[in-house]
């Protein structure tokens, strides 16, 4: 690891002699690279820099000991030095994980109504409506592009477009089953309904890494349906594109302009297409989609919100730690939440390098 990290503080040096030249901020791409690779750089050096830092004051501790006038003050800077080098070697540990290369892409998220009936949709409405707060707190662009909804403002259907900083590192872990316990509006006798709404969450491919052939592709239009007026009755806006090859079918009716829902439709089918092409290819990654969408029935839930008791429980965590302030989460306060999914992650993955002996 130390010979890792000391090529890690090597290639920040050279990074940063690169970003002074101010050559290179005629060439813009060049300029993107490198500000992006300081930026994952600079976390990892500072921590080995303060590491180094810890093991020197241990040295000089060490050599104290044997003064006898100084024992005692070296052993506490000793115990001290220790504790800070030790908890430095785990996070250097956390920091030298593999990244996930699709944390840096925007997302396509889409929330469907599972078990429950209107409960079901009105649940599946009131996620759509937290992850829109939450783009807003984190200054992300949340943008509708189908919503097939109920009469009672329940939500069937829904996908949308996440486009920000970070946006896939953050919502990667909202995939799968949400389950939610409360007495459901449709609900005249007072009892506890559990309902459940399924989150897939897929980060958006670009043009240049998924190519789609035109011919392979039909597309149809047709009116919108929902609000929107007579302009929705009269104009048909709304896209269908079908991939022919694979049977795969995007609709979008969230814009006026059929060229933009076009745009819009083109974007997720392209999204898809390039994740299940990633799933071919990885046997993990398949089993990984697999278990974002599962069947919708409580049975594979990855989170309960339990409004009578008001908490959000995640059953991925253990401990006090997976229990959440539900207001706050409803409300899109979803940062602490998806703090401690990320601990959880990066904690089993150190273990599962351990036991690899990495």
């Amino acid at each position: 690891m130390l010979e890792k990290l000391q090529a890690i503080a090597r290639r920040l040096d050279q990074v940063e002699r690169q970003l002074s030249d101010p050559a290179v901020y005629a060439d813009r791409e060049s300029l993107t690279r490198l500000s992006r690779e300081q930026k994952e750089l600079t976390p990892i050096v500072d921590a080995f820099r303060a590491w180094q830092q810890a093991e020197t004051d241990c040295a000089g501790a060490q050599e104290l000991l044997s003064d006898p006038e100084m024992r005692e003050l070296a052993q506490e800077e000793l115990h001290r030095a220790r504790q800070e080098r030790d908890r430095l070697s785990e996070e250097l540990k956390r920091l030298l994980l593999p990244r996930d290369p699709n944390d840096d892409r925007n997302v396509i998220l889409e929330v469907r109504a599972g078990i429950g009936g209107e409960e079901g949709a009105l649940f599946a409405a009131d996620l759509l409506r937290m992850y829109a707060l939450y783009a807003e707190r984190r200054g992300w662009n949340m943008e509708l592009v189908y919503e097939n909804t109920t009469e009672l403002g329940g939500v069937k259907e829904a996908s949308a477009t996440i486009e920000g900083q970070g946006a896939w590192s953050r919502l990667k872990f909202e995939a799968g089953t949400h389950r939610v316990q409360r007495v459901p509006e449709t609900e005249s006798s007072g009892r506890i309904q559990p309902s459940a709404a399924t989150v897939a969450v897929m980060p958006e491919a670009e043009e240049v890494e998924f190519t789609i052939d035109p011919k392979d592709l039909q597309i149809d239009t047709f009116r919108s349906s929902g609000a929107g007026g007579q302009h929705v009755n009269k104009t048909e806006s709304a896209i269908r594109i079908t991939h022919l090859p694979t049977g795969m079918v995007v609709e979008c009716q969230d814009e006026r302009s059929q060229y933009k829902n076009k745009d819009r439709a083109m974007k997720i089918l392209r999204s898809k297409l390039y994740e299940a092409q990633q799933e071919k290819q990885n046997a993990a990654i398949a089993a990984q989609r697999k278990s974002q969408v599962g069947t919708g029935d409580r049975s594979g839930k990855i989170r309960t919100y339990n409004f009578p008791q008001n908490r959000v429980t995640d059953h991925r965590l253990t401990g006090d730690v997976k229990n959440f302030n539900i207001a706050a989460v409803i409300n899109g306060d979803l940062d602490p939440l998806i703090d401690a999914l990320t601990l959880a992650n990066q904690a089993q993955r150190l273990q599962e390098g351990t036991e690899k002996g990495e």
